[in-house]
Order: C-alpha cells, then sequence, then structure tokens
C-alpha cells in the first residue's frame, strides 16, 4: 500500500503484509516459552524444533527468535537462506554466514575451520553461534546428517552450534528414517503449532491492528467473521484482512465492515451463477 493510503487509515505499516516490524507480531504464551528455552539452549548448544502446518506461524515464530536472540549480548546469529541446497552449497552458506573462507571439496578442512571458528565464539562469549533454518523439511538428508556431525565434538560430548530447525510434518517423518534418527534424538526443544482458534486468530488480529495505530479499522463483527472464515490458518486471517484493507482504501472506505467481506468472498447464489453463464 502506498503511504497516502497507509495515511487515509492512520496507520503506520500495513499490519497484514509479511514485513510487518518484529514489536507488530503477536507473541502467544507458547512461543515466548519457545523462545525463552532456546535463549537458554545458545549457553549449552543442541538442536531445537518449530514444527506446524503450513500457515500456523513457523516463521513469525522465528522472527521473533532472531530478534531476542539478537538482542543478546555476543550472540552470533546465522539464518541460512537456501535449505534445499546440496552438501558443497551448503558449506558455502556456513561459511559466508560464520565469516570463514571455505573450500567446499575438502569437507574434512571446512569442518575443522567451522569449528575453530565457533570455539573461538564460544571462549569469547560463552554462548553458541545459532544457525536458523526455515523450511527445513526441504534439506537434503546428507545435509542433515552432515550438520549433527558439524555441531558438536570430543566424541559428542562438546557442543559447538546452537540450531533451530522449522518445518512442517514431513520434517518430523524425516526424523523417524533409520538416517536421521540420530538427529531427531538430539532434539532438546520443542514446540509443535496447532491451528489457532476463533478467539486466538480475533486476539491476532486486532494485536496487528493496534500497534499499526488504527485498532477500530474493522468493526468487531467482521473480526469475528475472519477469524471465523481463516480455518485456524494465521496466515490465511491476514491475506483475506489484506486484500479487504487494499479494496476499502481503493474505494476510500473510512472503515472496513462485514457488508465488504460478504461483497468480496460470499459465492454467488445459483441464480446468479446462471445468470452469469448466460450473459
Amino acid at each position: 500500500m502506498t503511504k497516502k493510503h497507509l495515511a487515509l487509515y492512520g496507520l503506520k505499516w500495513n499490519p497484514f503484509a509479511p514485513d510487518v516490524p518484529v514489536e507488530a507480531l503477536h507473541i502467544t504464551p507458547p512461543i515466548h516459552s519457545f523462545c525463552w528455552r532456546v535463549e537458554q539452549l545458545a549457553g549449552e548448544g543442541g538442536f531445537a524444533l518449530i514444527t506446524g502446518a503450513p500457515g500456523t506461524g513457523k516463521s513469525v515464530s522465528l522472527r521473533i527468535l532472531v530478534e531476542r536472540l539478537g538482542a543478546q549480548r555476543d550472540v552470533a546469529v546465522g539464518v541460512l537462506s537456501r535449505p534445499q541446497a546440496a552438501i558443497h552449497d551448503f558449506y558455502r552458506e556456513l561459511g559466508a554466514l560464520f565469516g570463514v573462507q571455505l573450500s567446499p571439496h575438502n569437507r574434512w578442512a571446512g569442518c575443522k575451520v567451522l569449528r575453530e571458528r565457533w570455539q573461538d565464539h564460544i571462549d569469547a562469549a560463552l554462548s553458541r553461534p545459532v544457525l536458523i533454518v526455515d523450511e527445513a523439511q526441504e534439506m537434503v538428508p546428507k545435509v542433515l546428517a552432515e550438520l549433527r556431525l558439524l555441531a558438536s565434538t570430543r566424541l559428542d560430548s562438546h557442543i559447538l552450534l546452537t540450531v533451530v530447525l522449522a518445518g512442517d510434518g514431513r520434517l518430523v517423518e524425516r526424523f523417524r528414517s533409520e538416517e536421521l534418527l540420530p538427529l531427531g534424538s538430539r532434539i532438546r526443544v520443542r514446540m509443535a503449532l496447532e491451528r489457532a482458534s476463533p478467539d486466538e486468530l480475533q486476539e491476532c488480529l486486532k494485536y496487528a491492528l493496534a500497534k499499526a495505530g488504527a485498532p477500530k479499522l474493522m468493526t468487531t463483527e467482521l473480526i469475528a467473521t475472519l477469524a471465523d472464515h481463516a480455518q485456524g490458518n494465521v496466515r490465511a486471517l491476514m491475506n483475506m484482512a489484506g486484500e479487504l484493507l487494499s479494496i476499502a482504501a481503493e474505494r476510500e472506505a473510512r472503515q472496513i465492515d462485514e457488508k465488504l467481506f460478504l461483497e468480496t468472498y460470499a459465492e454467488p447464489t445459483p441464480a446468479k451463477a446462471a445468470a452469469g453463464r448466460r450473459r
């Protein structure tokens, strides 16, 4: 949306866009608990896992976590951008994230240099570097297995890295395979995100509107209707709300109500549909 349209509603930003400030993200008790536990894990190292269906808030949880970790002194956080990469590109990105010049074709040397860099950080900061991986179900099994081996030394007794993996149900199934069972057994902190209730979705929507500076932008009835139609999916909720905001801005409507929702999303009656086909 343009600044002109945002100003029309007194909005500081579009509350339904994916790139809202972290301060505008609604932190539920499970997310707060998970972030706190990962913050403690960073002192010892190990694996953490977020799972959930698409749209339940995995990426949002990671954004909140990265913000909180970044606020801690001397915590180094790297976010993997290509989880689907083969092992050579995986090493290249690790080197870029942690400031190490690696030769992907010499994995032994790469592993040695990375471990030395992580150990230097531990000695200086008394915390483990943190690697964040979203959409981890896309990772090649060999890369996941390599990550497990990289993250520890001294016969698995000394942990060098904190790794946070986020993915859907396919990732959970992978950890049951013989190849990845050793990694699955090392996960120390878990959060399984469920579909939100209508009340939780309403709370999320109200929070987003209040943080953006326009708590009265939507009527109470519309907020309840959107929460019901989103069927527990936060992403679907925000997408519908964002589309209604765009339509309202086009019409320069002062408030978004159920009438606009029905005009936008209501299915045509059989009579109207038949008339449309005849035309």
